[in-house]
């Protein structure tokens, strides 16, 4: 098992804060608010330069002006990508070309909506959190080799979730358009969906230079709750009357300390395929602690191959 000198409390700052980053490009999807925010800025803070990858364009560039003011340096820049959107996501990758990109954070997503879906009909969830995260990553894989050499692999980081233990894949109606809809199920299946991703690209391009690895950044209150009213959340237990979170959440700088872990620590070079949480290598999921680890459906490579099949034929992308 593989381990940092980190824990599940450590603040991003604080994991990224040894290393000079000068000369790298980082791409960060829903940068803008959360642990999206966090991540990227301690990342620009270590050096980077730091692409903000949203939706909302206005939202993205008072948070890079924010970031750039915090860290007094002028490293963070904001770009269009909606992810519900195949052809936002081309024309994002098709701006940033061919332009040597280190490190990748698949961070954005939606979580427990209501039955929705995106521009090409896909189910919002697994649309937004998997399939549209699936072409960015394709599309810039070219990038992501001219960033790699002998001395450091360039890598793309995956945002799962401990919801994937709602759904594994349903492989043949993912996108709800015959069975009826739960909205966790849903958010599970999407969750399953970004780790096996990681398995799959890993699997894909570890021996040419890139290396992927999913990551469960733990409990924290952030946008991504937008759909979910109060009263479920107090019911859920993630909150208490008065809206405080509870206790073993963190703060979103917090949440963001394993993504930034799986960027740059130097235990994970050369590694990948693997499901990262409270900055280490994950424990296999129990019922004795059913908040914490990964099960087995997350990692499976031959589900990573299916889900990459699926995925080409959905999205009609293909390396």
């Amino acid at each position: 098992m593989i381990r940092s000198r980190f824990g599940a409390f450590t603040p991003a700052r604080v994991v990224a804060g040894d290393h000079d980053l000068s000369g790298r490009n980082v791409i960060v999807t829903g940068g803008a608010s959360g642990i999206g925010y966090e991540t990227a800025k301690a990342l620009a803070a270590a050096g980077a330069d730091v692409m903000l990858a949203v939706r909302d364009r206005v939202a993205g560039e008072k948070a890079a002006v924010a970031m750039n003011e915090a860290i007094g340096a002028d490293k963070v820049v904001a770009g269009t990508l909606d992810l519900a959107s195949l052809s936002s996501v081309g024309s994002f990758v098709d701006a940033w070309g061919d332009q040597p990109l280190d490190i990748l954070i698949n961070n954005a997503g939606v979580m427990a909506t209501p039955l929705l879906r995106t521009a090409e009909d896909l189910e919002l969830q697994i649309g937004t959190n998997h399939f549209g995260h699936f072409v960015l990553a394709v599309g810039l894989t070219r990038a992501l080799l001219n960033a790699s050499d002998e001395d450091r692999l360039a890598r793309v980081v995956a945002l799962s979730s401990i919801g994937h233990r709602r759904s594994d894949i349903n492989w043949d109606d993912p996108n709800y358009l015959t069975r009826p809809y739960d909205k966790w199920e849903a958010y599970g299946q999407s969750k399953t969906a970004n780790s096996l991703f990681a398995v799959g690209y890993n699997a894909r391009f570890e021996e040419h230079g890139i290396t992927a690895n999913a990551v469960m950044p733990g409990g924290i209150m952030t946008p991504l709750q937008r759909y979910l009213p109060k009263e479920e959340m107090v019911a859920m237990g993630w909150m208490d009357e008065e809206g405080n979170a509870r206790e073993g959440f963190k703060t979103p700088e917090q949440g963001a300390s394993t993504s930034v872990w799986a960027a740059v620590g130097e235990e994970l070079e050369g590694v990948g395929g693997l499901y990262l949480e409270d900055c280490a290598e994950a424990a296999p999921w129990s019922k004795d602690n059913p908040v914490k680890g990964v099960m087995p459906h997350a990692l499976d490579p031959e589900s990573a191959e299916r889900l990459w099949a699926l995925s080409e034929e959905i999205t009609g992308v293909t390396l």
